[in-house]
């Protein structure tokens, strides 16, 4: 039996989407791919040793593993998706990303959750050929749609009006996710109430960290809830007293928390970003600029049938990232590494 090490340090900030893709990766390799021996962290050699984070003690171990294994890692972030998250100084900013880079050009496989950053990657000189997309994954056992009274009593616990409409965004405390705007957008709609849930995983290294802890102090709006740092275990709560999942973010790659909104099958309203269009094709609602996404949040409001085709987007994207599915494109990547260690492939 074909072994598989899966390795990760992501548990060692909370509140980042790495972690959450971690883990459901992890249970679903484990629940659905059989023919594997899965194991995490463990120390020790195995077939396939799969990266989650790029840990150096990872790095000065992978031209030894690549004797007689297959190396794989998951590209959870890019230079440029980093270059608006953490205010890193030089020369250690450059240091970091080529050393990022250096990462991923050490192993076999990269495994990316959307097909834009392909090219992204191409550009620093890594072979397309050793890139395979596979999109992130959320368990329908953990974000699921709840009854309406558990919804009205889970409002009762975050102190929000019954028969308020809720708008949810979620996502770590920086300037790229479009936070400031979304308290902006909030100021000019007071009789919805807007729920941020996320922290500032990384403290005063967080891409614009003063300026947001000063709106929230200083400026924010009654209508306006900044929860922090949430446990994923309660993040269903969340969803299921949102109408809406908003997310004005400038760059992502792939985030969870959309995929954790679409089980949840409520809209969901995203910056028209060119990375969304080739993963979630008719599966959001599109806005550019805060005046689009008053104007559609207000139609999402008042619009009953609008609402609805925004509920029924939501579906088909859950639809479309399901178990099943999901775990089909990692029996096939794992099959086709798994040949490669038949064959004693090594380079």
């Amino acid at each position: 039996m074909i072994s598989i090490n899966m390795l990760s340090k992501a548990d060692k900030i909370k509140g980042q989407g790495v972690l959450s893709a971690h883990d459901e990766q992890v249970d679903l390799v484990r629940n659905e791919l059989l023919e594997y021996d899965v194991m995490e962290n463990e120390i020790k050699f195995c077939n396939i040793m799969h990266y989650h984070t790029i840990n150096p003690e990872y790095y000065f171990t992978i031209p030894f593993v690549r004797r007689k294994a297959r190396t794989i890692a998951y590209v959870h972030f890019v230079p440029e998706t980093l270059e608006k998250s953490i205010n890193l100084i030089e020369p250690f900013k450059t240091l970091f990303y080529k050393y990022m880079i250096s990462f991923y050009k050490s192993v076999d496989h990269l495994v990316v959750v959307n097909p834009y950053f392909i090219d992204v990657l191409a550009k620093y000189g890594i072979d397309k050929n050793k890139i395979t997309f596979i999109p992130n994954f959320v368990s329908s056992n953990h974000f699921y749609a709840l009854e309406k009274e558990e919804k009205d009593r889970i409002r009762e616990k975050y102190n929000i009006k019954k028969n308020s409409f809720t708008v949810l965004g979620v996502g770590q405390l920086q300037t790229r996710k479009g936070v400031l705007e979304f308290i902006e957008i909030a100021k000019n709609m007071p009789n919805i109430e807007f729920i941020w849930a996320g922290g500032a995983v990384f403290g005063k290294m967080t891409a614009g960290y003063e300026k947001i802890k000063e709106k929230i102090t200083n400026d924010l709006p009654s209508n306006v809830h900044f929860l922090g740092l949430v446990e994923r275990e309660h993040m269903n709560e969340l969803y299921n007293i949102a109408n809406v999942m908003f997310l004005p973010s400038y760059e992502e790659l792939f985030p969870m928390s959309i995929l954790e909104a679409m089980c949840v099958n409520i809209p969901i309203l995203l910056r028209d970003l060119d990375i969304y269009h080739s993963i979630l094709p008719n599966y959001y609602i599109k806005g550019n600029n805060n005046e689009e996404f008053i104007n559609e949040i207000n139609q999402l409001k008042n619009n009953t049938y609008y609402y609805n085709q925004g509920v029924e987007m939501s579906k088909r994207g859950g639809d479309f990232y399901s178990r099943e599915h999901v775990s089909s494109l990692w029996r096939e990547f794992y099959h086709d590494v798994s040949q490669e260690v038949n064959r004693g492939y090594t380079s």
